[in-house]
């Protein structure tokens, strides 16, 4: 799946998306407390939200006192974010093509952003989150868990299961060091998984 594709398939149903899943209500508990604490304790500098869809995940970081922007290739998405937010920075891009200097942030989320890549295109995203990311700065990556690195039928198109070791060793490969990892099966939902890792240097 591309980059183009995906971002085409979301905004055909961002409006719907918007309303279904883009307020911080619709987000479980577990999630708002483990993205505050992980945004709250990177270095003092910038947050990128990267694929940040609706901008409702950006919006709150912001409303908690983090120097956060977001960054989405969907461009009905960033309309609809400018509207309902217009005190958050929001601008297009995609994972594999940051506008920003080398070590540029004090961390990356990654909010099940990265779920509808091809497996061999995850490496040049890790590979540029290692490059915007300080030394000491964080990764914070939410995916869907599964035993086998394998497609499945999402919603809006197709999206991918990666068994949580296999995610933590690109990870590492890209220049983390993955430091925690959860697992969670909530019920009616797939099962979740989250990846935490500081960046070598």
């Amino acid at each position: 799946m591309t980059v183009e594709r995906a971002s085409a398939a979301y905004g055909q149903r961002a409006a719907e998306y918007t309303d279904l899943l883009g307020n911080i209500e619709a987000t479980a508990a577990p999630d708002q407390d483990l993205i505050g604490a992980w945004a709250h304790a990177q270095p003092d500098g910038p947050i990128l939200d990267v694929g940040c869809g609706p901008g409702h995940w950006t919006h709150w970081l912001h409303e908690q006192g983090i120097d956060v922007a977001g960054v989405d290739p969907t461009a009905e998405f960033l309309d609809g974010a400018r509207v309902r937010f217009p005190d958050v920075r929001f601008r297009a891009g995609r994972a594999d093509r940051l506008d920003v200097p080398d070590a540029g942030l004090a961390g990356v989320l990654a909010w099940y952003s990265l779920i509808h890549l091809h497996p061999d295109r995850m490496p040049a995203a890790l590979a540029e989150f290692a490059r915007v990311v300080e030394p000491g700065g964080g990764l914070l990556v939410g995916f869907c868990n599964g035993p086998e690195l394998e497609p499945f039928d999402h919603a809006v198109t197709t999206a991918y299961f990666w068994p949580i070791e296999v995610l933590s060793r690109a990870i590492e490969d890209a220049g983390f060091t993955v430091v925690d990892h959860t697992t969670r099966a909530d019920p009616g939902a797939r099962p979740h998984g989250a990846i935490s890792a500081h960046r070598i240097g």
